[in-house]
Protein backbone atom coordinates (compact mmCIF):
# COMPACT_ATOMS: atom_id res chain seq x y z
CA UNK A 1 0.00 0.00 0.00
CA UNK A 2 2.43 2.78 0.88
CA UNK A 3 4.48 2.88 -2.51
CA UNK A 4 1.12 3.31 -4.64
CA UNK A 5 0.14 5.69 -2.28
CA UNK A 6 3.66 7.50 -2.40
CA UNK A 7 4.26 7.69 -5.84
CA UNK A 8 0.68 8.92 -6.37
CA UNK A 9 2.00 11.94 -4.47
CA UNK A 10 4.89 12.14 -5.88
CA UNK A 11 3.12 12.19 -9.41
CA UNK A 12 0.30 14.52 -8.38
CA UNK A 13 2.95 16.92 -6.70
CA UNK A 14 4.87 16.72 -9.80
CA UNK A 15 2.36 17.48 -12.63
CA UNK A 16 1.43 20.35 -10.74
CA UNK A 17 4.92 21.56 -10.20
CA UNK A 18 5.25 21.43 -14.29
CA UNK A 19 1.93 22.96 -14.70
CA UNK A 20 3.43 26.06 -12.51
CA UNK A 21 6.26 26.09 -14.94
CA UNK A 22 4.38 26.26 -17.96
CA UNK A 23 2.04 28.72 -16.19
CA UNK A 24 3.60 30.85 -14.23
CA UNK A 25 0.53 33.62 -13.92
CA UNK A 26 -1.74 30.97 -13.29
CA UNK A 27 0.14 29.12 -10.42
CA UNK A 28 2.20 30.00 -7.61
CA UNK A 29 5.66 28.23 -7.50
CA UNK A 30 4.71 25.28 -5.14
CA UNK A 31 6.13 25.05 -1.40
CA UNK A 32 6.87 21.68 0.14
CA UNK A 33 7.51 21.23 3.31
CA UNK A 34 6.94 18.41 6.03
CA UNK A 35 7.84 17.06 10.02
CA UNK A 36 8.35 13.96 11.84
CA UNK A 37 8.38 12.93 15.39
CA UNK A 38 10.10 10.21 17.02
CA UNK A 39 10.19 9.20 20.70
CA UNK A 40 11.53 6.57 23.31
CA UNK A 41 8.20 5.89 26.00
CA UNK A 42 8.51 4.18 29.45
CA UNK A 43 5.16 3.18 30.64
CA UNK A 44 5.03 1.72 34.13
CA UNK A 45 1.58 0.42 34.41
CA UNK A 46 1.75 -1.95 36.65
CA UNK A 47 0.79 -5.46 34.69
CA UNK A 48 1.68 -3.57 31.85
CA UNK A 49 5.49 -2.33 31.63
CA UNK A 50 6.76 -1.41 28.08
CA UNK A 51 9.28 0.61 27.06
CA UNK A 52 10.65 1.24 23.26
CA UNK A 53 11.14 3.59 20.71
CA UNK A 54 8.97 4.36 17.64
CA UNK A 55 8.12 7.67 16.00
CA UNK A 56 4.50 8.95 16.14
CA UNK A 57 3.92 10.17 12.43
CA UNK A 58 6.09 11.89 9.50
CA UNK A 59 4.02 14.47 7.04
CA UNK A 60 4.78 15.33 3.85
CA UNK A 61 3.15 18.91 2.48
CA UNK A 62 2.89 20.23 -0.75
CA UNK A 63 1.08 23.30 -1.44
CA UNK A 64 0.80 26.72 -3.75
CA UNK A 65 -1.80 29.14 -5.10
CA UNK A 66 -4.08 29.32 -8.23
CA UNK A 67 -4.74 33.04 -9.78
CA UNK A 68 -3.44 34.16 -6.58
CA UNK A 69 -6.93 34.08 -4.62
CA UNK A 70 -7.01 30.37 -4.41
CA UNK A 71 -4.96 28.39 -1.62
CA UNK A 72 -4.48 24.71 -2.41
CA UNK A 73 -3.21 21.92 0.00
CA UNK A 74 -2.10 18.52 0.00
CA UNK A 75 -0.78 16.74 3.25
CA UNK A 76 0.16 12.91 3.27
CA UNK A 77 1.08 10.83 6.65
CA UNK A 78 3.28 7.78 6.94
CA UNK A 79 4.17 6.22 10.33
CA UNK A 80 5.18 2.83 11.69
CA UNK A 81 2.59 0.83 11.33
CA UNK A 82 0.78 -0.26 8.10
CA UNK A 83 -1.17 -3.11 8.91
CA UNK A 84 -4.33 -0.91 9.82
CA UNK A 85 -6.62 1.96 8.32
CA UNK A 86 -5.73 4.63 11.13
CA UNK A 87 -1.83 4.14 10.71
CA UNK A 88 -1.40 3.22 7.05
CA UNK A 89 0.14 6.08 5.14
CA UNK A 90 -2.91 7.97 3.90
CA UNK A 91 -3.99 11.23 2.76
CA UNK A 92 -4.77 13.60 5.58
CA UNK A 93 -5.57 16.76 3.88
CA UNK A 94 -6.32 18.02 0.44
CA UNK A 95 -8.17 20.98 0.11
CA UNK A 96 -9.25 24.35 -2.19
CA UNK A 97 -9.91 27.36 -0.49
CA UNK A 98 -10.84 30.88 -1.91
CA UNK A 99 -9.10 33.20 0.12
CA UNK A 100 -9.82 37.03 -1.78
CA UNK A 101 -11.52 38.22 1.47
CA UNK A 102 -10.20 38.68 4.96
CA UNK A 103 -13.88 38.09 6.04
CA UNK A 104 -15.46 36.05 3.43
CA UNK A 105 -13.54 32.65 2.71
CA UNK A 106 -14.39 29.43 1.50
CA UNK A 107 -12.99 25.92 1.39
CA UNK A 108 -13.42 23.06 0.30
CA UNK A 109 -11.76 19.33 0.49
CA UNK A 110 -10.70 16.97 3.47
CA UNK A 111 -9.27 18.92 6.59
CA UNK A 112 -9.66 20.07 10.11
CA UNK A 113 -12.99 20.41 11.30
CA UNK A 114 -13.61 23.76 12.98
CA UNK A 115 -13.92 22.17 16.42
CA UNK A 116 -11.71 23.39 19.60
CA UNK A 117 -8.82 26.02 19.70
CA UNK A 118 -6.58 22.97 20.02
CA UNK A 119 -7.17 20.73 17.16
CA UNK A 120 -5.99 22.83 14.06
CA UNK A 121 -2.68 23.33 16.31
CA UNK A 122 0.70 21.95 14.98
CA UNK A 123 1.55 18.68 17.12
CA UNK A 124 4.84 20.41 17.29
CA UNK A 125 3.43 23.85 18.70
CA UNK A 126 1.22 21.68 20.95
CA UNK A 127 3.52 19.65 22.91
CA UNK A 128 3.57 16.48 25.00
CA UNK A 129 2.81 12.81 23.80
CA UNK A 130 -0.29 14.15 22.34
CA UNK A 131 -3.54 16.25 21.89
CA UNK A 132 -5.02 16.83 25.47
CA UNK A 133 -7.67 13.33 25.65
CA UNK A 134 -10.73 15.32 25.62
CA UNK A 135 -9.73 16.91 21.89
CA UNK A 136 -8.41 13.36 21.07
CA UNK A 137 -11.87 11.45 22.09
CA UNK A 138 -14.37 14.22 21.27
CA UNK A 139 -12.72 16.55 17.58
CA UNK A 140 -12.31 13.43 15.47
CA UNK A 141 -8.61 11.86 16.52
CA UNK A 142 -9.64 8.45 18.04
CA UNK A 143 -13.05 9.27 18.66
CA UNK A 144 -15.40 8.38 21.03
CA UNK A 145 -17.84 6.62 18.49
CA UNK A 146 -15.46 4.21 17.14
CA UNK A 147 -14.85 6.04 13.58
CA UNK A 148 -11.48 5.19 12.54
CA UNK A 149 -8.74 7.69 13.82
CA UNK A 150 -9.06 11.26 11.28
CA UNK A 151 -6.38 13.19 13.01
CA UNK A 152 -9.15 15.77 13.67
CA UNK A 153 -10.66 15.93 9.88
CA UNK A 154 -13.63 15.42 7.60
CA UNK A 155 -14.46 16.12 4.47
CA UNK A 156 -16.66 19.09 3.58
CA UNK A 157 -17.56 22.71 2.74
CA UNK A 158 -16.59 25.44 4.90
CA UNK A 159 -17.08 29.35 5.45
CA UNK A 160 -15.13 31.09 7.75
CA UNK A 161 -13.68 34.82 7.70
CA UNK A 162 -12.40 37.23 10.46
CA UNK A 163 -14.08 40.96 10.92
CA UNK A 164 -14.00 44.10 12.84
CA UNK A 165 -10.14 45.05 12.25
CA UNK A 166 -8.15 46.69 15.17
CA UNK A 167 -6.21 50.02 15.14
CA UNK A 168 -3.43 47.62 15.80
CA UNK A 169 -4.21 45.56 12.99
CA UNK A 170 -5.59 42.67 14.57
CA UNK A 171 -9.15 41.73 14.05
CA UNK A 172 -11.84 41.61 17.12
CA UNK A 173 -14.08 38.56 16.05
CA UNK A 174 -13.64 35.28 13.99
CA UNK A 175 -16.19 32.98 12.99
CA UNK A 176 -16.19 29.20 10.97
CA UNK A 177 -18.98 27.17 10.16
CA UNK A 178 -19.08 23.83 7.87
CA UNK A 179 -20.82 21.00 6.90
CA UNK A 180 -19.41 17.58 6.39
CA UNK A 181 -19.82 13.75 6.19
CA UNK A 182 -19.41 12.93 9.32
CA UNK A 183 -17.25 9.61 8.37
CA UNK A 184 -14.43 10.62 8.88
CA UNK A 185 -11.47 10.94 6.40
CA UNK A 186 -10.71 8.85 2.90
CA UNK A 187 -14.46 7.67 3.77
CA UNK A 188 -17.60 7.89 1.60
CA UNK A 189 -20.50 9.02 3.38
CA UNK A 190 -22.84 6.51 4.71
CA UNK A 191 -26.97 7.47 5.02
CA UNK A 192 -26.07 10.36 3.18
CA UNK A 193 -26.69 12.47 6.66
CA UNK A 194 -24.66 15.44 7.45
CA UNK A 195 -23.03 17.20 10.47
CA UNK A 196 -22.49 20.50 10.82
CA UNK A 197 -19.76 22.12 13.05
CA UNK A 198 -18.35 25.61 14.08
CA UNK A 199 -17.53 28.14 16.08
CA UNK A 200 -17.04 31.58 16.78
CA UNK A 201 -13.95 33.30 19.04
CA UNK A 202 -13.54 36.76 19.94
CA UNK A 203 -10.25 38.62 20.36
CA UNK A 204 -10.55 42.12 22.07
CA UNK A 205 -6.25 41.93 22.75
CA UNK A 206 -3.75 40.57 20.28
CA UNK A 207 -3.00 37.07 21.62
CA UNK A 208 -6.09 36.60 23.60
CA UNK A 209 -9.09 34.47 22.13
CA UNK A 210 -12.23 33.85 24.17
CA UNK A 211 -14.80 31.28 22.25
CA UNK A 212 -17.65 28.76 21.92
CA UNK A 213 -17.73 25.80 19.56
CA UNK A 214 -20.91 23.38 18.67
CA UNK A 215 -21.56 20.51 16.72
CA UNK A 216 -24.52 18.69 15.87
CA UNK A 217 -24.41 14.78 13.22
CA UNK A 218 -23.83 11.39 13.78
CA UNK A 219 -21.45 8.90 12.38
CA UNK A 220 -23.10 5.66 10.82
CA UNK A 221 -22.49 2.58 9.72
CA UNK A 222 -23.58 0.11 7.15
CA UNK A 223 -23.76 -3.85 6.85
CA UNK A 224 -25.64 -4.88 3.62
CA UNK A 225 -29.00 -3.83 4.01
CA UNK A 226 -28.61 -3.06 7.88
CA UNK A 227 -27.80 0.22 9.06
CA UNK A 228 -26.76 2.08 12.37
CA UNK A 229 -26.04 5.79 13.98
CA UNK A 230 -24.70 7.29 16.91
CA UNK A 231 -25.58 10.78 17.26
CA UNK A 232 -22.82 13.62 17.70
CA UNK A 233 -23.84 16.45 19.69
CA UNK A 234 -21.18 18.32 21.24
CA UNK A 235 -19.99 21.81 22.38
CA UNK A 236 -16.83 23.42 23.41
CA UNK A 237 -16.06 25.97 25.61
CA UNK A 238 -12.22 27.78 24.78
CA UNK A 239 -9.43 30.48 26.10
CA UNK A 240 -6.01 30.91 24.81
CA UNK A 241 -3.43 33.71 25.33
CA UNK A 242 -0.46 32.93 23.31
CA UNK A 243 2.06 35.94 23.12
CA UNK A 244 5.61 36.90 23.69
CA UNK A 245 6.44 32.64 23.79
CA UNK A 246 3.86 32.56 26.71
CA UNK A 247 0.96 30.08 26.24
CA UNK A 248 -2.29 29.61 28.46
CA UNK A 249 -4.79 27.28 27.07
CA UNK A 250 -7.89 25.87 28.61
CA UNK A 251 -11.04 23.36 27.07
CA UNK A 252 -14.34 22.11 28.15
CA UNK A 253 -15.70 19.72 25.83
CA UNK A 254 -18.80 17.78 26.18
CA UNK A 255 -20.47 15.42 24.26
CA UNK A 256 -23.95 13.55 23.99
CA UNK A 257 -24.49 10.13 22.07
CA UNK A 258 -23.41 6.74 21.68
CA UNK A 259 -20.98 4.95 20.60
CA UNK A 260 -20.17 1.25 18.74
CA UNK A 261 -18.43 -1.57 20.73
CA UNK A 262 -16.11 -1.92 18.64
CA UNK A 263 -13.32 0.62 16.51
CA UNK A 264 -13.21 -0.08 12.82
CA UNK A 265 -11.82 -3.24 11.88
CA UNK A 266 -8.16 -3.64 10.81
CA UNK A 267 -9.04 -3.73 7.42
CA UNK A 268 -11.04 -0.60 7.68
CA UNK A 269 -14.42 -2.00 6.91
CA UNK A 270 -17.03 -1.80 10.17
CA UNK A 271 -19.40 -4.16 9.81
CA UNK A 272 -20.18 -4.66 13.76
CA UNK A 273 -23.17 -2.51 14.12
CA UNK A 274 -23.88 -3.30 17.57
CA UNK A 275 -23.95 0.30 19.79
CA UNK A 276 -22.92 0.05 22.97
CA UNK A 277 -25.47 0.64 25.52
CA UNK A 278 -23.58 0.32 28.65
CA UNK A 279 -21.24 3.13 27.69
CA UNK A 280 -23.90 5.89 28.23
CA UNK A 281 -24.73 8.95 25.78
CA UNK A 282 -23.06 11.69 27.78
CA UNK A 283 -18.92 12.37 28.14
CA UNK A 284 -16.63 15.16 28.70
CA UNK A 285 -13.40 16.85 29.52
CA UNK A 286 -10.99 19.18 29.46
CA UNK A 287 -7.53 20.33 30.01
CA UNK A 288 -5.54 23.31 31.82
CA UNK A 289 -2.28 24.04 29.90
CA UNK A 290 0.90 26.57 30.45
CA UNK A 291 3.83 27.08 28.49
CA UNK A 292 6.57 29.39 29.92
CA UNK A 293 10.40 30.64 28.09
CA UNK A 294 13.22 29.32 30.22
CA UNK A 295 15.11 31.19 26.75
CA UNK A 296 12.61 32.87 24.60
CA UNK A 297 12.06 31.03 21.34
CA UNK A 298 14.82 28.32 22.53
CA UNK A 299 13.94 26.40 25.75
CA UNK A 300 10.21 26.10 27.51
CA UNK A 301 8.66 24.51 30.10
CA UNK A 302 5.21 23.17 30.09
CA UNK A 303 2.54 21.76 32.70
CA UNK A 304 -1.27 20.47 32.04
CA UNK A 305 -3.55 18.93 33.66
CA UNK A 306 -5.61 16.63 31.40
CA UNK A 307 -9.01 14.91 32.37
CA UNK A 308 -11.28 13.37 30.10
CA UNK A 309 -14.62 11.02 31.33
CA UNK A 310 -15.99 8.66 29.00
CA UNK A 311 -19.27 8.66 30.55
CA UNK A 312 -19.05 11.86 32.21
CA UNK A 313 -19.05 10.64 35.64
CA UNK A 314 -15.11 10.03 38.27
CA UNK A 315 -15.71 6.12 37.44
CA UNK A 316 -14.85 6.52 33.80
CA UNK A 317 -12.10 9.16 34.70
CA UNK A 318 -8.35 9.32 33.35
CA UNK A 319 -6.82 12.37 34.63
CA UNK A 320 -3.03 13.13 33.69
CA UNK A 321 -0.70 15.71 35.21
CA UNK A 322 2.41 16.48 32.78
CA UNK A 323 5.32 18.78 32.65
CA UNK A 324 7.35 18.98 29.82
CA UNK A 325 11.02 20.56 29.34
CA UNK A 326 12.04 21.74 25.59
CA UNK A 327 14.96 22.69 23.76
CA UNK A 328 15.26 23.95 20.21
CA UNK A 329 18.71 23.27 18.76
CA UNK A 330 17.21 25.04 15.68
CA UNK A 331 14.23 26.75 14.80
CA UNK A 332 13.93 23.28 12.90
CA UNK A 333 14.88 20.39 15.14
CA UNK A 334 13.13 20.39 18.73
CA UNK A 335 13.92 17.99 21.89
CA UNK A 336 11.38 17.54 24.54
CA UNK A 337 11.44 15.50 27.94
CA UNK A 338 7.97 14.72 29.67
CA UNK A 339 6.89 13.26 32.68
CA UNK A 340 3.46 11.97 33.40
CA UNK A 341 1.64 10.82 36.24
CA UNK A 342 -1.25 9.16 35.15
CA UNK A 343 -4.51 7.73 37.47
CA UNK A 344 -7.04 5.78 35.12
CA UNK A 345 -9.83 4.65 37.12
CA UNK A 346 -11.29 2.72 33.72
CA UNK A 347 -8.44 0.32 34.89
CA UNK A 348 -10.67 -2.66 36.53
CA UNK A 349 -8.25 -3.24 39.64
CA UNK A 350 -7.66 0.13 41.73
CA UNK A 351 -4.44 -1.32 42.50
CA UNK A 352 -3.13 -0.41 39.15
CA UNK A 353 -4.85 3.08 38.81
CA UNK A 354 -2.01 4.94 39.13
CA UNK A 355 1.13 4.80 37.11
CA UNK A 356 3.95 6.88 35.58
CA UNK A 357 5.02 7.45 31.89
CA UNK A 358 8.57 9.25 30.41
CA UNK A 359 9.37 10.51 27.17
CA UNK A 360 12.28 11.52 25.59
CA UNK A 361 10.99 13.30 21.95
CA UNK A 362 12.57 14.54 18.99
CA UNK A 363 10.51 16.70 15.93
CA UNK A 364 11.89 17.75 13.14
CA UNK A 365 10.71 20.30 10.30
CA UNK A 366 11.74 20.63 6.86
Amino acid sequence: MRKPFLTFVLLLTSILAVSAQENKKLFSPIKFSGYFIGYYRYNGQKDNVSNGFDFRLLRMTASGKILEDFEWKIQAQVTGNTETLSKSPRMVDMSLEWQRFPEFRVKLGQYKIPFTIENPEHPLDIGFMDNAQVIGKLSNFSDRTGIHSSNGRDVGLQIQGDLFPNADGHRLFHYQVGVFNGQGINTPDVGNQKDIIGGVWVSPIPGLRIGTFGWTGSYARKNGSQFAKVDRRRYAFSAEYDRDDWTFRSEYVHSTGGKFKTAVNKDGSSSDLTIDEEAGTKADGFYVMASAPIVKNKAHIRARYDLYRDRADMASSKTMYEIEANYMFTKNIILSLEYAFVNDRNIPNPDNHNYSIVEARMGVRF
